[in-house]
């Protein structure tokens, strides 16, 4: 390390800092008039700090040293660079930076006392903030009071209301199931009817033409009745359901009245095939065996089956079968004067023999072991346990129920018959019977239309007048599927 003795006069130092370079510079400008203190420069390249001392020395040594360096008066200026290791250097200046620099330069030009110049560097220094004294901090603006008002708090609605509007939702829903199903029902009724055949322009084309409009109409109503519900929702919230649940009230009592049966009924055939088309065949014979019937004979008939009508109520109750259709049973069987027949039939319901297990299954149920034909109570009991049995066995076939239960097991039994000649339905076994049992379901049937007719309107109808046979229709068959 060398030291330098320079005699100067005044010495002025300037010291400039720049925030963007990596090495701090200091300049010292000589003046030859005053005196030039000694300036010791160390610079250690591990040191991480570096002084720059200045010393005053008297005039006398100035100018021997002048002339020994040969030194001239213009200004000589000394760099100091930080060591190579350094990768940044940065120099921080607070508010009032520049102040305090002028202040250091005038302090340092104009006495002649030695100063000292320190200069640090920390190798771990982050970047220069420049903070000015005119310019304060810039605060974050506070949210404004509109702001904060504007703004709402979404709460969650109770657990309550939600299940209200699903129930109203669920309301309006059934309404307009309701109102759709009428309308459609009715509408592939009318167009089954009149577009009825076999034909491809004259038939089925037409047909499929108007199951497409009727696709449009359906879609139609349907954005009619959002755009609706729309305006009912802003007025109340109950005003949707309910007027949903009116209309399909009012359509449903419309549907079911007698002039839209025609209807009910193409409908029926049009979706049960050929199944539905041999029952309503098998209807229509009902309903006209009825009409042939003797209004004065069918009312005696009724009378004489009051006696019988508690023991037939609990039978039909205990096997679940139609009442009326075990008086139709006994009414065709012994027209209710039980009686022994020649061909072996006995009691109310001409009982001749019955399987062993429909025994067994009548004693369960009245909780007695024996049983008598001639008791109405276990003749009846008898009667109904062997009618279920038949149907059971012709797999719910009214008709063929009704067939084999007149059979009994002559001959082997109606199932035994048919599987002999390969008949498969009512109509099909028909051509291989007499006629006496060929008719019995019809009249056993068209007598239990009757007692239904006597129970649901106090009377017998006559199936000609005025809108009887429609009337009558609605109301069904024992046994058989109603209407609706």
């Amino acid at each position: 390390m060398n030291k330098l003795i320079v005699p100067v006069k005044p010495v002025k130092v300037s010291l400039e800092v720049s925030t963007e370079v990596k090495q701090a510079k200091v300049k010292v400008g000589i003046n030859p008039e005053p005196k030039l203190p000694n300036t010791k420069s160390e610079a250690t390249p591990k040191r991480k700090s570096v002084k720059v001392k200045t010393e005053a020395v008297p005039e006398g040594k100035l100018t021997d040293s002048k002339s020994e360096l040969d030194l001239e008066p213009e200004p000589t200026n000394i760099k100091l660079e930080v060591g190579p290791k350094r990768k940044s250097g940065k120099v921080k200046t607070e508010a009032g930076s520049k102040r305090k620099l002028m202040d250091a330069k005038s302090e340092l030009g104009l006495e002649s006392e030695p100063t000292n110049i320190k200069s640090e560097a920390s190798p771990k220094r982050k970047s220069v903030k420049v903070k000015a004294e005119g310019s304060p901090e810039r605060k974050p603006r506070a949210p404004s009071k509109k702001r904060q008002g504007s703004k709402k708090v979404i709460s969650k609605p109770p657990v309550v209301n939600f299940r209200h509007r699903l129930i109203w939702i669920s309301l309006e829903l059934l309404g307009l199931a309701i109102m759709a199903v009428s309308a459609i029902v009715v509408m592939l009724g009318y167009s089954a009817n009149w577009f009825s055949g076999t034909r491809f322009f004259t038939s089925l084309l037409p047909f499929a033409i108007g199951i497409l409009l009727l696709i449009v109409v359906v879609t139609g109503l349907l954005i009619g009745w959002w755009k609706l519900r729309k305006w009912l929702h802003g007025r109340a919230l109950l005003l949707p359901p309910i007027l949903a649940v009116s209309l399909a009230l009012i359509i449903g009592w419309f549907f079911m009245q007698d002039q839209f049966s025609e209807a009910r009924g193409h409908f029926r055939t049009l979706v049960g095939g050929k199944q539905e088309a041999g029952r309503v065949t098998l209807a229509h014979q009902v309903y006209a065996a009825y009409r042939r019937y003797d209004s004065a004979q069918l009312l005696l008939l009724m009378q004489r089956a009051q006696t019988y009508h508690p023991d037939i109520k609990d039978a039909a109750r205990e096997f679940d079968i139609d009442p009326d259709l075990l008086q139709g049973i006994a009414a065709a069987e012994s027209s209710f004067l039980p009686r022994n027949s020649a061909d072996g039939g006995r009691g109310l319901f001409q009982i001749t023999k019955v399987p062993k297990t429909v025994v067994e299954q009548a004693g369960k149920h009245l909780a007695e072991h024996q049983l008598s034909l001639l008791n109405p109570r276990h003749n009846t009991f008898l009667a109904a346990a062997t009618l279920k049995y038949y149907l059971a066995q012709m797999n719910d076939d009214l008709f063929l129920g009704l067939l084999a239960y007149n059979i009994g097991p002559a001959n082997g039994g109606l199932k035994f018959i048919m599987q002999q000649y390969g008949a498969t339905d009512f109509f099909t076994i028909q051509p291989y019977l007499q006629q006496l049992p060929r008719d019995y379901p019809i009249r056993v049937l068209s007598y239990s239309l009757a007692f239904r007719l006597w129970q649901k309107e106090g009377k017998l109808l006559a199936y000609e007048e005025g809108k009887n046979a429609r009337h009558i229709q609605n109301i069904g068959i024992p046994g058989l599927l109603t209407d609706f």
